[in-house]
């Protein structure tokens, strides 16, 4: 558990001054997975990144596509442009992996460190395995647990409140939250009144034990199934199992009731964010900033603006940029209002979605590290570049272990073969011990 004393932002600064990477570059002290805690326990955001893929596509672009206009968009959605994942070999994991990767370098933690990944995904690389764990593989977490979560657009504030149930009670020190999708592969590009709304991209936070006071105070997390039907992906699960005729009836795409869905975000998005101050003890003269599930510009407008009389410079909004990116919109707005200089130490965050489910989610957030990301040098990068090459290698080998014995089962005695493990790694300057450096 990170002391006191040395996370940054804590009233006694560390001696060189540094930015998150002094946070988790302390050993761990007092964790209930060792004995019983040395004193209270809280879960701190010290780490964040999030990624993007490269492909704009404009409102005008979808003029050429559909029926539509950049003036019926903006107007009704506030969006300009999304991103979308053209290249076949960019998926919700590779999107996933390489946010993960960019929160562990700012918080400058190695990935052997993490004890739970959590990836939230309506979008998942396939229906099992998990995407997380695929992403745990690819970083090279060799330590941590991973499963996805399915909460759709809430999905992101759902697993930062199991994070923090996680570390609170004392079986994890690290968790790795990630929002990620691709949905730009769900949307029917022929429906105008989805294809303008949803975009793709990842974001992640590294979670951590520590003992400073803060982090994330407080959740509200709340589900109304008999709404289940209003935004859904009809086919491909048990109910309506894949056939031709799912494919060619469309019943592969999102199908969404956007009135009935509107007005429901408009009612919990105020009703969460009241609840989730409650349970904090603030009101909503304490929050330094909002950041809102980047759905729609107008739900933003008439739930936190109208109803809830939280100024506009408090509330920040980038979904003309993203679009909807469904339960990546919350980190990756987060990444850019650090970076915007809207996030200081000692702020006072909600964070607050809804989605399919229909579900909704709010997380009162008080921020303790300092932002001014430093950048690490050339030997830190290169060993860091080297720990995911060995990683890559350990997950080939172990393939390949699997495949001799597919293929060569028995020796020639025909009794079974001793497990063949890869060889341990040796603690080098590369690679480190748990617990150690990067």
């Amino acid at each position: 558990m990170v002391d006191a004393t040395e996370l940054p932002g804590a009233s006694k600064a560390t001696s060189n001054g540094s930015g998150p990477e002094s946070a988790a570059d302390k050993t761990t002290a007092g964790s209930t997975r060792s004995g019983a805690p040395s004193g209270p326990r809280y879960a701190q955001i010290i780490g964040w990144g999030y990624e993007v893929p490269s492909k704009v596509i404009t409102n005008h672009d979808l003029e050429q596509i559909v029926e539509t206009s950049d003036e019926w968009i903006r107007t009704r959605t506030g969006i300009e442009e999304r991103r979308v994942a053209s290249d076949p070999q960019e998926t919700t994991a590779t999107l996933g992996l390489a946010a993960a990767r960019k929160a562990l370098e700012v918080a400058d933690v190695h990935p052997s460190k993490v004890d739970l990944i959590i990836c939230s995904t309506s979008s998942p690389e396939h229906i099992f395995p998990s995407t997380a764990s695929i992403i745990q593989d690819g970083l090279g977490a060799t330590n941590a647990g991973a499963f996805d979560l399915s909460a759709a657009c809430s999905g992101f504030v759902y697993a930062l409140s199991m994070a923090r149930g996680h570390i609170l009670a004392g079986d994890a020190e690290y968790v790795l939250v990630i929002g990620a999708e691709t949905l730009s592969r769900l949307v029917d590009w022929t429906d105008r009144n989805t294809c303008v709304l949803f975009g793709d991209g990842a974001g992640a936070v590294l979670v951590a034990a520590s003992s400073v006071p803060g982090g994330i105070i407080a959740s509200e997390l709340g589900s109304d199934g008999s709404g289940a039907d209003l935004l859904i992906v009809p086919a491909g699960g048990s109910a309506i199992p894949p056939s031709l005729e799912t494919v060619s009836s469309g019943n592969h795409f999102i199908k969404m009731d956007g009135k009935a869905v509107f007005r429901f975000a408009v009612r919990v998005m105020s009703d969460a964010t009241k609840a989730v101050l409650a349970r904090a003890g603030l009101s909503t003269d304490d929050v330094d900033l909002v950041i809102p599930h980047q759905a729609n510009l107008r739900i933003v407008q008439n739930s936190v603006l109208k109803q809830l009389r939280i100024p506009e410079e408090k509330v920040f909004v980038n979904l003309q940029r993203y679009g909807n990116t469904s339960t990546a919109s919350i980190p990756i707005a987060l990444c850019e209002a650090i970076k915007a200089g809207k996030v200081k130490p000692g702020d006072h965050l909600v964070f607050v979605g809804f989605g399919a489910g229909l579900t909704w989610a709010a997380c009162a957030v008080q921020w303790s590290v300092p932002t001014d990301r430093q950048e690490a040098d050339w030997w830190r990068a290169t060993r860091r570049q080297a720990g995911y090459q060995a990683a890559a290698a350990r997950s080939m080998w172990r393939r390949a272990v699997r495949w001799v014995y597919q293929v060569w089962p028995d020796d020639p005695e025909g009794s079974p073969r001793r497990d063949i493990e890869p060889p341990k790694e040796r603690e080098t300057p590369l690679n480190g011990a748990r617990g150690g450096d990067d």
